[in-house]
Order: C-alpha cells, then sequence, then structure tokens
C-alpha cells in the first residue's frame, strides 16, 4: 500500500476502541489460557515492558512494518521474532517512553522520528512473566536502521500488504519453553514464522487496520 494513502487513513484508528482479548484469541496458543490462569498470581505483580509496532515508507513508498529477529540465547525468546522494545526502566517517564527508548537502541530509530498514534492493549506473557505494553506508531521518513548487536540478530522489514493478506495466517509445529512441540496460528511473514505473544499482538494491529484501510 501507498505510504501516503496509509496516512490519510490510519489516523483514524485513534478513534478505534480496543479489542485484545478478542484479537488476541484469533493467534493464541491452545495453551495459553490454561498457563495464564495458572500464573494468575504471578500476573499482579509481572515487570512491565513496552514495544513498538513501527510503521513507515520504503525507498518505493510502500508501507512497510519492522520486526527483530533477537540473538540466540538462553531464554524463553531465543531466535524469535519480535517488535523492538524492552523492559521498562526506573529512568522511564512511561511505558511509551520505554518502548521509544528501546527501539532507539535496537534498530537506531531516533525517539524524534516517530509518532505514537495509539496505544494498544497489554498482553501478559506467562513463559517470562512480563506485562507487554504495545503502541503502535509510524514515521513519515524513510528510515536507516542499526541493529544492537549483543541483542539483534537481524533487522526485518515486512510490506503491510503481505501482513494484511490473510493466506499469510497458518498453523504451524513449534517448539516452546516448555520443551514440548505445539500447533499454534502464526503469521508466516518474510518466510518467518511469527507466533505466540508477538502474533497476539499483531492480530489486534490487523483487526484495527481493516476497519480504516
Amino acid at each position: 500500500m501507498n505510504f501516503n494513502t496509509f496516512l490519510d487513513s490510519v489516523v483514524n484508528i485513534k478513534d478505534l476502541p480496543l479489542i485484545g482479548e478478542t484479537a488476541h484469541a484469533l493467534l493464541s496458543p491452545p495453551y495459553r489460557l490454561k498457563l495464564a490462569e495458572k500464573n494468575a498470581e504471578k500476573k499482579k505483580k509481572a515487570p512491565k515492558a513496552g514495544v513498538m509496532a513501527l510503521f513507515y515508507p520504503n525507498k518505493t513508498n510502500e508501507t512497510m512494518l519492522v520486526f527483530i529477529l533477537r540473538k540466540t540465547y538462553k531464554g524463553v525468546h531465543s531466535a524469535q521474532v519480535g517488535f523492538p522494545g524492552g523492559k521498562e526502566e526506573d529512568y522511564d517517564t512511561n511505558l511509551m517512553e520505554t518502548a521509544l527508548r528501546e527501539t532507539e537502541e535496537e534498530i537506531g530509530v531516533p525517539q524524534d522520528k516517530v509518532e505514537v498514534i495509539k496505544t494498544l492493549s497489554p498482553l501478559y506473557i506467562p513463559p517470562s512473566n512480563f506485562m507487554v505494553h504495545p503502541f503502535f506508531g509510524i514515521s513519515k521518513e524513510r528510515l536507516k536502521f542499526k541493529k544492537q548487536e549483543s541483542e539483534v540478530e537481524d533487522i526485518i522489514e515486512v510490506q503491510l500488504s503481505d501482513f494484511l493478506n490473510d493466506a499469510n495466517v497458518i498453523n504451524t509445529k513449534v517448539p516452546t519453553s516448555y520443551n514440548v512441540e505445539v500447533e499454534v496460528p502464526a503469521f508466516n511473514l518474510n518466510d518467518l514464522v511469527i507466533w505466540g505473544a508477538t502474533a497476539m499482538m499483531l492480530s489486534e494491529i490487523k483487526v484495527l487496520l481493516k476497519e480504516v484501510l
């Protein structure tokens, strides 16, 4: 989709009600509900994180969405595709600042280049015990990315048209942090499987975008 066309319509997303639980359920792993219930007490005191869903134009003025591929490490989100973002720090004024700061740290986009147009529904992630707060941001100019070598394996740019294409929602088997392989709903974008919490947050974004585009 042409970025100018996208900009003309996406501002209307500000007025739409959030549909977190309904949209999240569309891409939720089958075991998630039981896991969330099991961790109900931990959820109340879970640390918070902020992440950014950032849309921007490429060199041909097509609308793009950026993700990161995390490094392989000893953790539950090792080698997974996700949004730029991270843990709230004491010096952050709020979680939007967390998301903007982490986006700059992880992919090199200056905070003043990002306009946040909507706060999305928070999502609890039982395996890592984080309450994640996603934000919908746009940049009106082409971006030059610089990855944070210590945490980011690769920066992934996905066309909006591919993200909105229902054919790219699949069911696939993935290994989980609980050492079992399960079948989950997921997005297949740029030949990469995006599942779990990121897919659930993407589901809300997709439903909202289809209301305005």
